[in-house]
């Protein structure tokens, strides 16, 4: 492993913050408490084929995940004790509107209510994220981001949630990943609700871009002084094909992958010359969209775990699937086939910096699973993790010196979880999960934080 020179994170200076995040489909369990709806992906990890296969790698549910709807006091404590200062956790759609929009749940706002308070007591900033891919159903029954109407529900959604919170939440992300919410939720079905149909993929396109900027504008009228972001998960391409042709789809593949997300929140339209399959978005376009795509945001969110390959296609330059993986230079990889090649998140940072448009940039997540973490005489080793870590904040410290406004990093994640359409088998955690007992264990990756940001938390002896 070709490790930087020692990393000292106090360098990063005292405003730099430093936070872990969760979302609340892969750790809260508790499906139904509280008068929560179902959200999609309460729906499509019950979902069964006729042969009885789930679309879940490991034919698991999230009905228990790691307990934290009950659990959130001692993980905000494992958070404190890790040496964090800000905690990024998302709100569940369904447990505040249970149908999507109508009646608000108050048990479910009284729950996060509860959430934020634990955090401030604790001494650690709550991050909120409105939406981490947790649909309700409800909505999804009558066109989920496919229909316009959904755009509407969720400005009222965040609107409850500004107003209800904002007295004591500064930093508020709108979305996390519209790319998967988008192409792995509607192109490649791999994610919930599971649609492969490219005139989904043009309405949902579009309808979250719209939500994004119409949303800051309804957090901001619910909360004035909130400081407002979204996340995207950011990638430098890498193209593959015969000749020129890997040029052409790396193109494509940055406009359909990144430039797609971002570009029309900032009143620079669907970048549709360099990968003219955006332009079945035009049929969902309206007169005064163009003002309303706009979004009023303090800071952006970047995500990244490794660069996405763009495959050539018979048709380059018009459409491209993203694919994970495939190591062609010797990299390490990750238990999930991921290749580690850390210099893609200074691109990644550099790429988002190039347009002025932002104050602010924060690492939004960040992190890596690995085989074979198990715990041995009460402790974890996981000196991969430790390596990942050093050689990523590398990267953004040499940002910051080429002048990228990048001021805080969240690792992903506290804790193992439930990962999506994977399963339980990915552990990207800090601290491991038991999740036949719940028993939470500190790993060595943990402690690392711990010393570095003046934690409590001491590996057993």
């Amino acid at each position: 492993m070709n490790r930087p020179p020692a990393l000292n994170l106090s360098d990063f200076g005292p405003d730099f913050t430093w936070g872990v995040a969760t979302a609340a489909f892969q750790i809260e369990g508790s499906p139904a408490a509280d008068g929560k709806g179902p959200s999609i992906w309460d729906t499509f990890t019950h979902r069964r084929d006729r042969h009885g296969r789930t679309p879940v790698k490991d034919g698991t549910t999230a009905d228990v995940a790691t307990d934290s709807y009950r659990r959130f006091r001692e993980d905000i404590a494992l958070v404190r004790a890790l040496g964090f200062g800000a905690y990024r956790f998302s709100i569940s759609w369904p447990r505040i509107f249970p149908a999507g929009g109508g009646p608000l749940n108050r048990a479910g706002l009284d729950h996060y209510s509860r959430v934020v308070d634990a955090c401030l007591e604790a001494g650690v900033e709550p991050w909120v994220t409105l939406y981490h891919w947790d649909l309700p159903q409800a909505l999804e029954d009558r066109g989920g981001w496919r229909a316009r109407d959904t755009v509407h529900r969720y400005c009222d959604y965040a609107t409850a949630v500004a107003g209800a919170l904002g007295d004591r939440v500064r930093h508020w992300m709108l979305f996390n990943e519209p790319l998967n919410i988008v192409i792995s939720g509607h192109v490649t079905g791999a994610m919930a609700p599971g649609r492969r149909s490219l005139p989904a993929y043009f309405a949902a396109l579009h309808h979250v871009n719209l939500a994004t900027g119409l949303g800051s504008r309804a957090v901001r009228a619910a909360d004035p002084d909130a400081v407002i972001g979204t996340t995207q998960y950011v990638s430098p391409p890498i193209g593959s094909g015969p000749g020129r042709l890997a040029d052409v789809a790396e193109r494509a593949a940055h406009a359909v992958l990144n430039r797609a997300f971002l570009e029309p929140l900032l009143g620079l339209g669907y970048p549709w010359r360099t990968a003219p399959l955006l332009l079945g978005v035009r049929p969902f376009l309206r007169d005064d969209d163009a003002a309303h795509l706009l979004a009023d945001l303090d800071f952006l969110g970047v995500q990244y775990y490794t660069r996405l390959r763009a495959p050539f296609l018979p048709l380059p330059g018009l459409w491209t699937v993203p694919q994970f993986g495939g190591a062609e230079h010797g990299n390490e990889l990750t238990s999930l086939g991921w290749e580690i090649i850390p210099e893609g998140l200074g691109m990644a940072l550099d790429w988002a910096h190039s347009y002025g448009a932002f104050e602010r940039i924060v690492v939004t997540e960040g992190g890596a699973s690995f085989p074979g973490e198990q715990v041995v005489s009460g402790r974890v080793r996981d000196p991969r993790r430790i390596d990942y870590y050093v050689r990523h904040l590398a990267e953004v410290a040499a940002a910051r010196e080429r002048g990228v406004p990048v001021d805080g990093y969240f690792a992903w994640s506290l804790m193992d979880n439930f990962e999506w359409a994977e399963g339980f088998e990915p552990r990207f955690g800090l601290v491991h999960v038991d999740f036949a007992t719940q028993e939470r264990t500190i790993k060595d990756s943990g402690y690392w934080f711990a010393g570095q940001l003046g934690g409590t938390a001491r590996p057993p002896e």
